[in-house]
């Protein structure tokens, strides 16, 4: 089962759409209607954060999510959701260059992960006023793809199975925006037979790395 939780945004039906097309069942939580604990027991294949209207602290249990759940469970972040990743680990959400809302553009992606197989550049979808950045020197995060602008349009933690884009996969003037996610499904799927026992030990690894 993948958790889908929705930060109160109309794109959540989308994304639930495309997994569900990709095989998945999905089940969808709003993100003030759910803690780490009850996703610890709910114990899902995988866990995609949604885009949605705020900024990460507005968003819910999501922050705490990422905190408490993401060294036992695979967690993709889209848009809000992948700005929730960026300040867990230290980043900083700041007003884009210029805002972009149903625009379709070029990203330059380093062609693994969620972009394994996919064009290089990719189109995707934009709708955002707010971007991710990291902080200077080491993170725990590494940019995994840019816009032309040189902004931050995907990402993945080093050592925990996190990642997230901008860009909005699901929507229709995305290209391959399934094949990301089933990408992403993939590594979630590789992680989780890796990782037959997810215990309290492991929850608690995000603290050290943050």
């Amino acid at each position: 089962m993948i958790l889908l939780i929705d930060n109160y945004d109309s794109f959540v039906f989308n994304l639930a759409r495309y997994v569900r097309e990709l095989g998945r069942e999905v089940r969808v939580v709003r993100n003030d209607a759910i803690d780490p604990v009850m996703v610890r027991d709910l114990v899902p294949d995988a866990i995609i954060l949604s885009p949605g209207p705020c900024a990460p602290d507005q968003a819910g249990q999501c922050l705490n999510i990422v905190r408490e759940n993401g060294a036992e469970f695979p967690i993709l972040g889209v848009c809000l959701g992948h700005q929730v990743i960026a300040q867990v680990f230290g980043g900083v959400v700041v007003r884009a260059k210029r805002p972009l809302h149903g625009k379709a553009t070029p990203v330059t992606h380093q062609g693994c992960g969620l972009f394994q197989a996919l064009p290089n550049p990719l189109t995707v979808t934009r709708y955002h006023s707010l971007i991710a950045q990291l902080p200077e020197g080491d993170s725990p995060l590494e940019i995994t793809a840019y816009s032309t602008e040189g902004e931050i349009m995907a990402l993945a933690h080093k050592n925990l199975p996190l990642c997230g884009v901008q860009f909005h996969p699901e929507a229709v003037l995305t290209t391959h925006g399934h094949d990301l996610l089933q990408n992403f499904l993939n590594m979630a799927d590789q992680f989780n037979a890796s990782k037959p026992g997810r215990s309290d030990i492991a929850s608690r690894a995000v603290k050290g790395v943050i």
